[in-house]
């Protein structure tokens, strides 16, 4: 059980020395805003920011594209702080906090078994189309992530363990990955709306879910239909979160086809903030999917759960499932009676 854990701790123990170095790069939290310019700062510096306090700074250019005349906008200052200092403590909190809570829980609660074992007969529960849009999303998010965590934390976090040329390598095939693959996790969304959203509308069984805690505390496991109310968070969470990000990260990846500078960092902090909430979101997901619960897995890799594992977590869809088989039997069984 430690090994599993340690991974989780080395990222955790990672980021918490990472936030105070991404504070002391970018200034502080909150309180009064720090001054851009150095003790050593030059003439030209200080005229400079004498100027950039009646707004931005901008030259005389020949060209015909206008917006390479500016300098400097007060605006990409408000961005830098942003990415160097509000982004590094949300992303570091919001992560560090979901691990923190799956690992409490794994030490407390650890692994929810199958309640009377196996049954030894299983039923589908993901078809290969559902299987191969889940996994093609869910393989696109994890690079997504992993790549988008090194531009906030790698500095910090990776850089100084293996060198300067290492890294750079690193975050330029990661830049590429992050690029592509954005392509694939966008249908990937679009594809797991199409399929599931019929059984993700919200109902009441999901608020007596929510209040049973879903089975994840105290006893007993409240009733589910094809996805309980945590599974259905999630895919709200995928599908508009993940819609967002997409979106938000296409402006980003097309610059200026879409927006001028301004909306580009607006479409930043949506894209980075809404990222970070998802991957913590999604640690969650994979814990519970994977070590959390005894059977989980299954669901997404053969696509065939347990029957008793079925009943326990989702037993309206196994009632459901059992009177359509049942429906789709008695006709050839009427057949085969008025044949004899």
């Amino acid at each position: 059980m430690i090994a599993r854990l340690l991974p989780a701790l080395a990222l955790a123990l990672g980021l918490v020395a990472a936030l105070p170095a991404a504070a002391q790069f970018g200034g502080p939290v909150s309180g009064t805003p720090t001054n851009p310019v150095p003790a050593t700062a030059t003439a030209d510096e200080l005229e400079l920011q004498k100027a950039l306090t009646g707004g931005r700074i901008a030259g005389r250019i020949s060209i015909p594209d206008e917006r390479a005349a500016s300098l400097i906008q007060p605006e990409g200052r408000e961005w830098r702080e942003f990415r160097t200092t509000v982004l590094s403590w949300v992303g570091g909190i919001a992560v560090l906090g979901m691990l923190g809570i799956v690992t409490l829980f794994y030490l407390g609660k650890g692994r929810i078994p199958i309640d009377g074992g196996k049954a030894g007969h299983s039923i589908q529960r993901f078809n290969v189309l559902e299987r191969g849009a889940h996994w093609m999303t869910a393989g696109s998010f994890v690079v997504l992530a992993l790549s988008g965590l090194n531009l906030t934390f790698g500095r910090f976090l990776i850089l100084p363990l293996i060198g300067p040329e290492s890294f750079a390598a690193l975050s330029l095939w990661g830049k590429f990955a992050h690029n592509f693959l954005a392509f694939p996790f966008a249908l990937g969304v679009v594809l797991l709306f199409l399929l599931w959203v019929k059984d993700n509308i919200p109902n009441r069984l999901d608020i007596a879910w929510f209040k049973a805690g879903g089975g994840l505390v105290g006893h007993g496991h409240p009733e589910a239909g094809r996805f309980n109310g945590g599974q259905k968070m999630v895919f709200w969470i995928t599908v508009l979160g993940g819609a967002l990000v997409a979106a938000s990260g296409f402006v980003l990846l097309f610059p200026f086809w879409f927006t001028d500078i301004a909306g580009m960092q607006v479409a930043y902090i949506v894209h980075a903030l809404l990222a970070v909430l998802m991957i913590a979101a999604m640690i969650g997901h994979i814990y519970i999917g994977s070590a959390g619960m005894e059977g989980a897995f299954d669901a997404m890799g053969s696509g065939q759960v347990d029957l008793n594992w079925a009943k326990q977590h989702h037993g309206r869809w196994v009632e459901e499932e059992t009177r359509k088989a049942r429906g789709a039997a008695a006709p050839r069984g009427a057949r085969a009676q008025g044949a004899d």
